[in-house]
């Protein structure tokens, strides 16, 4: 009688750490690799992820050369987009990274690294963070990928006397 109380005290202890290792797991984020994932440099990148970004704890994803952050998943990258051309969309420079933002789809904000090769995008739900806080806490990792071109204003594509009157 000994003998099968402590196999079901045994079975029981297991069962416990078992659910509760279940239920401390959140699921991974779902998302698609982009065309150009597994590019050496985007693994450069990803390696680099910081644990937190604007002050959301990562999370794991199920695709190749991604990243998320937020138990909402407030901030999702993607490495190895086909990299955008020239737009008329803002674009700033955070950290030595030119971050081209399309606002189109508010409250989710689009932050693409503008001229870097392979493209990367990060999405941001600014209901949840900041994406200033995201670019600035990206910023580094992206720097990793080799820029190609950087972002221009009017004013450096046009040969404007500084004193012309309009």
């Amino acid at each position: 009688m000994k003998f099968s109380g402590v196999r079901l005290l045994a079975s029981t202890v297991a069962l416990l750490g078992a659910a509760s290792l279940l239920t401390a797991c959140a699921p991974d984020v779902p998302m698609e690799a982009a065309p150009d994932a597994n590019n050496p440099a985007c693994a450069d990148v990803i390696v680099r992820l910081p644990d937190t970004v604007a002050g959301q704890d990562r999370r794991f994803t199920n695709a190749q050369a991604t990243g998320a952050w937020g138990d909402d998943a407030a901030v999702q990258l993607s490495c190895g987009i086909e990299a955008g051309g020239p737009t008329t969309d803002e674009c700033v420079n955070v950290n030595g990274v030119d971050w081209v933002i399309d606002d189109s789809a508010k409250p989710i904000y689009r932050f693409e690294a503008y001229g870097r090769s392979p493209g990367l995008v990060v999405f941001v739900d600014s209901a949840q963070v900041s994406g200033t806080e995201v670019a600035v806490d990206l910023s580094a990792v992206v720097q990793e990928l080799p820029q190609e071109r950087r972002c221009t204003s009017l004013a450096d594509t046009w040969d404007v006397p500084e004193n012309a009157e309009g």
